[in-house]
């Protein structure tokens, strides 16, 4: 399989500059279509209804066939790749649940790309197979979906287009998930069969509407993004919770620097394009398919529109004094979604062509002039790529890091004269080709897995 010879990097065994692989991740965004993101929000919208409890039969309407749909895409994609992709259906029964009563197959989607060097490591794009109207146990009535979530399941379908075409380190996985309307089961299948299966999930980038620009709040705005991410991990023992007393990391878990990176990403790669990091794990008491990840775990984070118009979400196809309702497909900007497709795009692909993120990272310097960190180097084939690590460090009312310092290839450093009690500390792995994984913050309220990347 021959790729572009402006992605030759990532093959290679020689170090090259930033500047390179700036504009291999510039000419990345600029490769994702609008018109193509537009086409498949259509097919999903024209299913009719994609509602869980919907249709499976039919070729034309329903659940089934929108899966049957997605299934097909990715094949496709894995063709024209020269079979790059594994596609794999991904399912379980559900039943006795107040929006599943009766058992029914949950099918999600996930289609494997893997990675050269380090391929147990997976960075994953998701978004939504079904759709819903205001009765969450109506299969039946119309219920486009154009918007929530359409458009994230072809944001994930593009990405797939897109970044076929190219070679990582690590494997990269495109998920469509299902059942998300009725409790979030696709999501919890899908990480529940990922720990069977010992994947190491390093990052989740959940698209959850992706593309309205016009909010019930009278705000039309095409240049902002929220990024949602939870601030202490969900898995956390009660020794770690008193670790992190004493140390920090509440505003620092995996997920929290994977919103960061996305932040970073967003300011150097994408026009027009502004992210907004919300400290919450999703909107204000409602949920989303990271969810279920963070609950295994695994890094994740929503990535979605700033401006929500609440009248086209979980509404039925109707007009009342003079507001339409309902998600159709004359309220999405495709343009917008684009963007934030290619928002994950660069992310992924970035993380991917990243060594692993540095694991067991370990701090020390209280009652010191100086802040000692160590962590452990990856294996030998997920290392190949290793140019060498960069500590990053911030005031601890910062947002983002703010001071940087490259040390090479070691596996502990010190800062002299930074004194541990008045900033915030982390570590990142540096690719040869330029590339930097998320920063990692010391101990288990930073750490990405619950793996060991050392030998």
């Amino acid at each position: 399989m021959r790729f572009p010879a402006i992605f030759a990097f990532f093959a290679a065994t020689m170090p090259v500059s930033a500047a390179e692989i700036d504009a291999v991740l510039h000419n990345l965004q600029a490769d994702v279509s609008a018109d193509q993101i537009e086409r498949d929000i259509r097919t999903l919208a024209d299913f009719g209804t994609r509602h869980t409890l919907s249709d499976t039969v039919s070729s034309e309407r329903g659940i089934g066939a929108a899966r049957n749909w997605v299934k097909a895409e990715f094949e496709a994609i894995s063709r024209d790749c020269g079979g790059c992709l594994e596609v794999l259906v991904i399912s379980d029964f559900v039943e006795g649940e107040p929006r599943i009563p009766d058992r029914t197959e949950v099918v999600s989607i996930v289609a494997l790309q893997r990675g050269r060097r380090d391929p147990d490591r997976i960075v994953m794009m998701s978004g939504d197979i079904d759709s819903r109207v205001s009765d969450p146990l109506d299969g039946t009535s119309d219920s486009p979906g154009a918007n929530d979530n359409a458009s994230g399941l072809a944001g994930v379908i593009e990405a797939a287009r897109v970044l076929s075409k190219r070679q990582f380190d690590a494997t990269i996985a495109y998920a469509a998930l299902s059942g998300e309307e009725q409790g979030l089961f696709g999501g919890k299948i899908v990480a529940a069969h990922a720990q069977e299966n010992g994947w190491r999930i390093a990052a989740v980038l959940n698209n959850d509407m992706i593309g309205n620009i016009k909010g019930v709040d009278g705000v039309i705005d095409n240049s902002t993004a929220r990024v949602f991410s939870e601030g202490t991990r969900a898995v956390e023992t009660p020794e770690e919770a008193r670790l992190r007393r004493f140390t920090g990391g509440e505003v620092d878990s995996a997920s929290r620097n994977l919103a960061r990176y996305i932040d970073q990403i967003a300011d150097k790669y994408i026009p027009n394009l502004d992210v907004m990091m919300v400290y919450r794990l999703d909107r204000f008491g409602r949920g989303g398919h990271h969810r279920p990840f963070n609950d295994a775990g695994f890094p994740g984070v929503r990535i979605m529109e700033t401006h929500e118009n609440y009248t086209q979400q979980h509404q039925d196809l109707r007009t009342e004094d003079g507001i339409e309702y309902g998600d159709t497909i004359e309220h999405v900007d495709f343009d917008y979604a684009r963007k934030l497709t290619s928002l994950n795009v660069v992310s992924l692909a970035a993380m991917a062509a990243a060594p692993p993120p540095p694991a067991n990272v370990k701090i020390e310097g209280a009652v010191q002039p100086s802040t000692t960190l160590k962590w452990d180097r990856p294996s030998v084939a997920a290392a190949r790529n290793l140019a060498g690590y960069k500590i990053y460090w911030r005031l601890t009312d910062a947002p983002q890091w703010t001071y940087s310092r490259h040390v090479g290839d070691v596996s502990e450093a010190t800062l002299e004269n930074i004194v541990i009690d008045n900033y915030y500390f982390g570590v990142a792995s540096v690719a040869k080709n330029g590339a930097e994984s998320p920063v990692v913050f010391p101990g288990p309220a930073g750490s990405f897995g619950p793996w060991d990347d050392g030998e």
